[in-house]
This record gives C-alpha cells, sequence and structure tokens, in this order.
C-alpha cells in the first residue's frame, strides 16, 4: 500500500502512499513511515511541552470547552481528514493528544496566557516570505518556508494518491496534516501559505483549524474550487493563501480572518512580496517587527528575474530580521519555486541564491490513471 520512492536529499524524504481504503489507512501508513520522526519532534517541541500539553492538562472550564468545540467542529466538517489523524498518532505511536495539539497549535495558543513564556517557547514557528508576479516573461511564486528551529529536520514529503487516481503532494511538518506549507496536485493548482497574526479579539475559539483547511486544499480540482473551500470554513484564526493554477497562469493571495472574512488580490505584472502581516484585509493585527522589516527590504530589492527572486528570498541584509533566515530561533528550512510557464515546483536547500534544487516536481495537469 504505502511505498517510499527514495531519499532524494539528506533531509527531506519524499512518501508515496495510497490508494488506500480509507483516510485511517493513509494516516496509519504515514505515521508508520515517519514514526521516528514524529516522535522526535515532539520530544524537542518546546512549545507543545511548555504551553500546548499544560492548557490541555489542566482541566479549566476555559480550556475544555475550547479544545472541545475546536475537536468536534473539526472533526464534524472534515471527518476524513480527523480520521487521518487518527491513523497518523495510532502508526506513530504518539499519543492522539499530541498529534491534535501540534495540529491545532494556532488555534490553541491565542488562548494560552503569556504571562512567564520564554523567547524559545513564544510561537514562531512558521513565518514565510513570498514573492509572486504574473508578468509576460515569468508568473512564479517563490517561497521561504521559515520554521522554529525544533522543526528542523522534522519535515518531510507526501505524495498521496486518491482512489480516483489524482494525487497531491505536499511539504508537511512531522505529525501534521499535509501541509502546513506548500503543495501541488494533479490538477494543476499549487499553494504556498503564509501565517498573519490577527490580534487576539479577532480569533474566534473552537473554529476551523487552517491545518484543516490547506489539506481540503490539497484535494481542490481548480482555483475556484480552492476559493470555495477557503471561503465555507468559518476559520478560528486568520491566514494567508497564495494560490497559483497552470491552466489559467493566474496567482492569487487570499487574506482570511475569523467571522468568514476573506480578501482576494489577483497577482499581476507588479511583483508582490508578502511576509506574516496583513496587506489588503483590513483587521487589526500583532505589530511584527520581523514581517514590517522583511517587507521595507524587498521593497527596494530588484524584483526582475528569477534570479532576483532567488536572491530577495536569500538576502541576509538584515541581521536582526534576514529574509533568508539561519537562527537562532528561525530557520529556513528550504525555498519552493513555482513557475507556471514551465508546470514545475521546484525545492531549493540552503541559500537560494546558490539555486541548489533538490527536488523538481511536473504540476502540469494529469488525468487520473
Amino acid at each position: 500500500m504505502g511505498s517510499c520512492t527514495g531519499v532524494e536529499s539528506d533531509r527531506l524524504e519524499i512518501f508515496e502512499v495510497g490508494p488506500c481504503k480509507n483516510a485511517y489507512e493513509m494516516g496509519l501508513l504515514i505515521g508508520q513511515r515517519f514514526s521516528k520522526l514524529i516522535k522526535s519532534r515532539v520530544a524537542r517541541d518546546l512549545i507543545l511541552q511548555n504551553q500546548l500539553r499544560p492548557f490541555a492538562h489542566t482541566t479549566t472550564p476555559q480550556s475544555e470547552s475550547l479544545l472541545k468545540s475546536l475537536f468536534d467542529n473539526n472533526r464534524e466538517k472534515f471527518p476524513r481528514y480527523w480520521d487521518e489523524l487518527l491513523g497518523t498518532a495510532q502508526g506513530s505511536g504518539v499519543p492522539l493528544l499530541d498529534i491534535l495539539l501540534i495540529n491545532f497549535r494556532k488555534e490553541i495558543l491565542a488562548f494560552i496566557p503569556k504571562e512567564g513564556a520564554k523567547s524559545s517557547d513564544v510561537d514562531t514557528s512558521d513565518d514565510c516570505s513570498d514573492v509572486l508576479v504574473v508578468g509576460e516573461s515569468m508568473t512564479i511564486a517563490a517561497h521561504n518556508e521559515d520554521a522554529n528551529i525544533a522543526l528542523v529536520g522534522h519535515t518531510y514529503l507526501i505524495k498521496g494518491i486518491l482512489q480516483d487516481g489524482s494525487f497531491f503532494v505536499g511539504y508537511t511538518y512531522a505529525g501534521e496534516l499535509p501541509s502546513g506549507a506548500f503543495g501541488f496536485n494533479s490538477h494543476g493548482l499549487a499553494f504556498t501559505l503564509n501565517s498573519v497574526p490577527p490580534v487576539e479579539d479577532e480569533i474566534v475559539a473552537g473554529g476551523i483549524g487552517r491545518n484543516f483547511i490547506s489539506r481540503d486544499i490539497l484535494e481542490a480540482t481548480s482555483i475556484d474550487d480552492a476559493m470555495k473551500k477557503i471561503n465555507s470554513s468559518e476559520v478560528s484564526a486568520g491566514h494567508s493563501y497564495n494560490l497559483m493554477e497552470t491552466t489559467t497562469r493566474r496567482i492569487f493571495n487570499v487574506e482570511t480572518a475569523s467571522r468568514k472574512r476573506v480578501s482576494v488580490y489577483e497577482v499581476g505584472e507588479t511583483p508582490f512580496f508578502h511576509a506574516n502581516m496583513y496587506l489588503h484585509l483590513h483587521i487589526n493585527q500583532v505589530q511584527d517587527e520581523n514581517s514590517i522589516s522583511r517587507q521595507k527590504r524587498a521593497s527596494v530589492l530588484a524584483k526582475v528575474s528569477k534570479e532576483d527572486f532567488l536572491s530577495l528570498l536569500g538576502d541576509t541584509d538584515d541581521e536582526k530580521y534576514p529574509i533568508y533566515m539561519t537562527g537562532p530561533l528561525l530557520h529556513t528550512l528550504c525555498t519552493a519555486i513555482v513557475d507556471l510557464d514551465e508546470q514545475t515546483l521546484s525545492i531549493i536547500a540552503g541559500n537560494p541564491k546558490n539555486g541548489d534544487v533538490s527536488h523538481v516536481f511536473s504540476i502540469s495537469p494529469k488525468k487520473a490513471q
């Protein structure tokens, strides 16, 4: 059922799984294959250990009611993906609660008191930078996947084959649903993600989790279908989606927030840089110095050629808040380049300026086998 198609780089393994008889089996095979990595991630994840677990284990009315509504609402809306997580927990031998807590990290952390949290526990686990353009000479989305140091070496690629023969490929954090980062599918649809920080009173307890929505987008049949999936989910926290489609050669940035607020911006000939802040959805947001700094730096860098895009994402000019991150807390794990004219998604290891491509995937639409 599950088969591994080989290790193509030191770190990033691709596991081909499916078609499976059900979602639980898909999760089970993923959990078994990456059990060691998932256990290692859970053992190193200070946010899980010092914030999420204590919150879940202190049986206050607030924690019980938040977790119950979060789990019930997501299980009801996405029973298949819920079953996938049940399988992942079973297959990996990691307690189900830990698997759920890391998948709902953003939706829970907003409700945990911040007093006394050490800097290593602060949730900075998915800052990212994207630069996008739809021009005459090139149509490209370039994405830095930035994460907390605990996640370095704790990612893999899942190629999930569905029962109708269609498939998706998602860059996946150990123990989480594919994909909290970027992915594509056999319908010629690709996406990258940026987290955005609404202030606390903009976050609704018990809403739909971002990991579940992005897992659903991996099965979208078109950019319109992906938009419908985003629009139909009453999210808890906000998120930013960069959606791209080979058949129409279009790229959209979609910013979302709770209470079904969505803003759509179509990328054109002017290169569009997106860090971790809302740019066009009007919402109260946390002032993130890191994002503001990256946004300012990107505005002055050249953005004419693909090489310029890679150079921008590899920029380390600002010592405190570089676009390409090498620690101590945040690391750029890899860079993904989606080229809609070449119809490829490439993954670059190390600084993208050096162009060390570890994987290239064709993202042209494939017929079901």
